[in-house]
């Protein structure tokens, strides 16, 4: 596998305006990631210059733009807070370890060619784990938005001190994060085009601080360390290890699907193709020297993947320049010292509305109209998301999608196990097979099964066969069956069996390929003669019927006759 992205020079300049503009979107995130995450504005930069960087020179998606994410910081939120309360000396040391572990799950998955399979999660639970996570990302910015006082834990424990909260509201704060909100929702389309309205809200609140609220008690972000990052040794904690693998698995799940969810976007908008296997490669490389040296964990972001393209990108030189000028800033950050009039509250608007967007309104408002059983999905796994776990969430929201796809799966291939008599119709028969049929009186049985042969459809083969009261031959027509799985191939085996003992002629129609492997492999056909193996369904006909007139019928057959002779000659006798 090729792991470097192709880079060539032909589109030089909307690459560079490509990587310019999506730097400027991405200075606003990064510095708000970062202390939503409470690693500090410093590890969102860095996690930002070091994931684009990566992802762009290695991935699969040319345009794609690499850094963090609401919902990848939200999960970043939970680790730190975790790894921190339970080792106050290297937790944090952990929580970036933590980013390195997803790092090399996500190379590993790539190395597997896992990528096609990733994103094979019902939309139901997407959507309700998004959801929840926007959610999430509100309410942990609500105590800085006002300017309370810091409450330890998750958004459970925010929810449970909004009371207090509510006492210690600080005006000045509310105020600036209250205009920030109102920046990002009212600013007209035209002007966002232009300007996007995240710098905006950035800019505005730096200058109203820095002319207006100097000296006051509003929280500013501070000074940030210039300079390149101090390597990040990976840390580990017997009693944290298992958590810490969990974590990871998490993280590099969420990172994947959300990076491969935005270079379908991508795709849909260069009309190109990514390499998902390539992608996840580039991401791991950059989640994992971005926790080496203290960056936070990222993914694709759709909102600087867009404005790349819009603005001329075409190839993973965008995504590179855009590292470069981050890189310019960290560097210059100190003697700049422009983070020292960031206000927090003013982060915690554009994080507020960066959940906003997250959610998945859309669905929202038509998921009941579209099905009942996808909008108790999406909703359960929302309040899971919120209130419970976020693995439980997602885990219990495919369980439940799967098992009711595979009820409706089983439902439907039912259907097309049939039992054919001479009198049926159900399935399309050329006119010698149906005058064949018609033929045997009754005395031959076509067992149509079509369509793949799922386990659920094991029930329905045992129905019919149980159905089937007499006759003298059996005709198994496997010819519209792609794939023949066990259980479905453990119950005719049971149907075949059950032939045989009650003295039917059997006989199997185009069992080819795997069909064919997998009754030779449960010895099926050691149990029938080579000659009733057939590929076409009038020769099985034909064989059928030549036996049936040179039998007698079965036993219970010939009572039947007898007793309709008995009668005949009882209505006789009363007639004379």
């Amino acid at each position: 596998m090729r792991i470097t992205n192709r880079i060539h020079l032909r589109n030089l300049r909307g690459d560079i305006f490509g990587g310019v503009t999506a730097a400027i979107i991405a200075i606003p995130m990064a510095l708000v990631f970062g202390e939503a995450s409470g690693a500090g504005a410093t590890a969102g930069l860095y996690g930002a210059i070091l994931v684009g960087f990566f992802a762009a020179l290695f991935g699969g998606t040319p345009t794609l733009i690499s850094e963090p994410t609401g919902p990848m910081t939200v999960i970043m939120t939970a680790v730190i807070a975790h790894l921190t309360v339970a080792n106050p000396d290297n937790g944090m040391a952990m929580a970036f370890t933590v980013v390195m572990m997803a790092g090399v799950f996500q190379i590993i998955f790539g190395f597997l060619r896992l990528g096609k399979f990733i994103t094979l999660m019902p939309y139901t639970v997407i959507s309700g784990f998004m959801s929840g996570i926007g959610i999430i990302l509100i309410i942990l910015q609500i105590i800085p938005f006002f300017g309370a006082d810091a409450v330890d834990g998750g958004s459970l424990d925010v929810i449970r001190n909004i009371p207090n909260i509510s006492q210690q509201i600080n005006p000045t704060e509310a105020g600036l994060g209250i205009m920030t909100i109102a920046i990002l929702f009212l600013t007209p389309g035209k002007l966002k085009r232009i300007l996007p309205p995240q710098l905006t809200a950035l800019v505005v609140g730096m200058v109203v601080y820095f002319f207006f609220l100097r000296g006051t008690d509003v929280a500013v972000i501070g000074q940030i360390n210039a300079g390149l990052p101090q390597l990040q040794m990976p840390t580990f904690s017997p009693d944290q290890l298992q958590i810490m693998v969990i974590d990871a698995l998490v993280l590099s799940v969420l990172g994947c699907i959300d990076a491969l969810l935005t270079s379908v976007v991508a795709d849909s908008l260069t009309r190109s193709q990514h390499n998902s296997d390539k992608e996840l490669i580039g991401q791991g490389l950059g989640n994992l020297v971005s926790g080496l040296c203290g960056g936070i964990a990222g993914a694709g972001a759709t909102m600087g993947t867009v404005v790349n393209i819009q603005a001329g990108g075409r190839t993973a030189l965008s995504g590179l320049t855009r590292a470069f000028i981050l890189l310019v800033l960290v560097l210059t950050a100190g003697q700049l010292g422009f983070t020292e009039i960031i206000p927090m509250s003013v982060l915690a608007g554009i994080a507020i509305k960066v959940g906003f967007d997250i959610i998945d309104w859309s669905f929202l408002k038509r998921a009941h109209e579209i099905s009942w059983k996808g909008s108790l999905i999406m909703y359960g796994v929302i309040l899971l998301t919120v209130f419970v776990d976020l693995i439980w969430a997602v885990g219990i929201g495919v369980f439940v999608a799967n098992v009711l796809t595979i009820q409706k799966l089983s439902e439907l291939r039912s259907k097309d196990v049939q039992l054919i008599t001479d009198a049926d119709d159900a399935i399309v028969l050329n006119d010698e097979q149906k005058d064949l049929l018609r033929q045997t009186d009754g005395r031959v049985l076509l067992f149509h099964l079509s369509g793949p042969m799922i386990f659920g459809v094991a029930k329905a083969i045992s129905r019919e066969n149980q159905a089937i009261e007499s006759c003298d031959a059996l005709i198994l027509d496997l010819s519209d069956v792609p794939h023949l799985g066990v259980t479905s191939s453990l119950a005719l085996e049971n149907a075949i069996k059950d032939a045989i003992e009650e003295e039917r002629h059997i006989f199997i129609v185009g069992a080819t390929g795997q069909i064919k492997r997998r009754l030779e492999t449960l010895k099926i056909m050691e149990m029938i003669p080579p000659e009733r193996l057939l590929l076409d369904l009038t020769m099985a006909l034909r064989f059928a019927l030549e036996i049936v007139e040179t039998r007698p019928r079965s036993v219970g057959e010939n009572r039947d006759d007898q007793d309709d002779k008995l009668e005949l000659d009882a209505e006789a006798i009363a007639d004379s």
